[in-house]
C-alpha cells in the first residue's frame, strides 16, 4: 500500500527557468540508470525476498519507495526549469507562444526552439511537462530492469545501479549554475551513496555471497588468469598473489595459446584452484540446501497469504544472526 505526502522528501527550488538543463535532467526522470528505472528495479526484485527474507524485503520496498520520492523530486524541479510553457502553449491567442516565452530575444527564440526540434516530443507532444524518456527522448524501457531472483545477485546489481545513478548526478551538476538546482541534485546524489552503503551492507550479511547464485567454479579455472595481450605483461591484484577466495593465488598463464594447445583446449588444464572438483560439489550442494531451506520453509505448502507481514518471521531471523 502506498500513500502519497504532498511534501517532497526534500523540497525542490529553482531559482529560474532553465528549460535547456530540464532536458537534460530527463535522463535521471526516464532514462536507463534515472530514478524511475531504481524504483521498477528494486520493487521488482522485492516480491522473490517477501517470504524467504523478509528483512531484505522490507529493505528494498524501502528503497524502491525512497526512489519514487526522488521521481518525484526530480519531475517538480523539470517542470519548474520549464517555466511558463506548460501554460503558454495552451495559449490559442497568441501566434508565437516560443517568441513570447524567449521575451523576443532571438538567441533564446532559436535555442528553444533547437531543443523542441531536437527533441520534439519534449515540448510538442509533451505540452511542456516531463516525459517517461531519458535526455534524447528515448522511452524508458523494462530492459533497464535487472531482477534475476537471487539476492546475491540482485544486490551486486544494485550496488552498480547506485554507482551509476551516483556519478551521472555528478555529471549533471556541471551543466548547471542554479545554486538552489545544485542542492537538490547534491541531495539526491548523496542518497545514492547512502543506498550504496545499505546494499553492501546487505549483501554482507548474506553469507556465503561469493561467487553469486549457488554453483561453484570448476576448479580449473576459476583462479586462472589468461595473459590475452601482445607485449610486456602487467601485473596487479587482479592476476597474481591472493584472489578473492579465502584460499589460494592466483595462477598467471603467460603465453594462452600454447596452453590451449597443450591442455587439449583447456580440457587438461591443470586445476588452479587450491580444492578438487569433488569438495567444489560438496560445497555446491550444502548452499543449495541451505538456499532452498531458506525459501522453502517460508513458503505454505498450502494456502498462502501476502498480507500476513512476517513480524515473528522478522524477530526470528534477528534472533538468529
Amino acid at each position: 500500500m502506498f500513500h502519497h505526502i504532498k511534501e517532497l522528501q526534500f523540497d525542490a527550488r529553482v531559482s529560474a527557468p532553465d528549460p535547456q538543463f530540464a532536458r537534460i535532467l530527463l535522463e535521471q526522470f526516464g532514462g536507463g540508470n534515472g530514478e524511475l528505472k531504481a524504483a521498477m528495479q528494486y520493487f521488482v526484485q522485492a516480491f522473490t525476498c517477501r517470504q524467504g527474507y523478509a528483512k531484505q524485503y522490507d529493505l528494498l520496498m524501502d528503497i524502491a519507495t525512497e526512489e519514487f520520492s526522488h521521481l518525484e523530486i526530480v519531475g517538480a524541479t523539470i517542470q519548474m526549469l520549464l517555466g511558463p510553457i506548460n501554460g503558454e502553449l495552451k495559449n490559442a491567442v497568441e501566434t508565437n507562444p516560443v517568441a513570447k516565452l524567449a521575451d523576443g530575444k532571438k538567441s533564446s527564440k532559436e535555442e528553444l526552439i533547437h531543443n523542441a526540434l531536437s527533441n520534439p516530443q519534449f515540448l510538442v507532444l509533451s505540452g511542456g511537462g516531463p516525459t517517461v524518456t531519458d535526455s534524447q527522448g528515448f522511452p524508458w524501457s523494462g530492459n533497464y530492469v535487472n531482477a534475476n531472483g537471487d539476492l546475491t545477485v540482485d544486490l551486486r546489481s544494485d550496488i552498480a545501479a547506485e554507482s551509476r545513478a551516483k556519478i551521472v548526478y555528478e555529471y549533471l551538476m556541471k551543466f548547471t549554475d542554479d545554486p538552489l538546482v545544485q542542492e537538490s541534485l547534491r541531495f539526491l546524489m548523496t542518497r545514492e551513496i547512502a543506498h550504496f552503503q545499505m546494499f553492501s551492507a546487505a549483501l554482507e550479511n548474506i553469507q556465503p555471497n561469493f561467487p553469486p547464485g549457488v554453483r561453484q567454479g570448476d576448479p580449473r579455472f576459476t583462479h586462472a588468469y589468461f595473459n590475452m595481450s601482445n607485449g610486456a605483461s602487467v601485473r596487479g591484484p587482479w592476476n597474481e598473489g591472493n584472489g578473492p577466495w579465502k584460499t589460494g593465488e592466483w595462477t598467471y598463464i603467460e603465453d594462452p595459446v600454447a596452453t590451449v594447445r597443450e591442455t587439449q583446449g583447456l580440457t587438461e588444464l591443470p586445476e588452479t584452484a587450491p580444492y578438487s572438483n569433488e569438495e567444489v560439489e560438496t560445497v555446491t550442494k550444502k548452499i543449495a540446501n541451505q538456499r532452498h531451506k531458506e525459501v522453502s520453509q517460508a513458503v505454505p505448502k498450502g494456502k498462502n497469504r501476502w498480507s500476513q507481514y512476517s513480524d515473528s518471521q522478522l524477530e526470528s531471523r534477528k534472533k538468529a544472526s
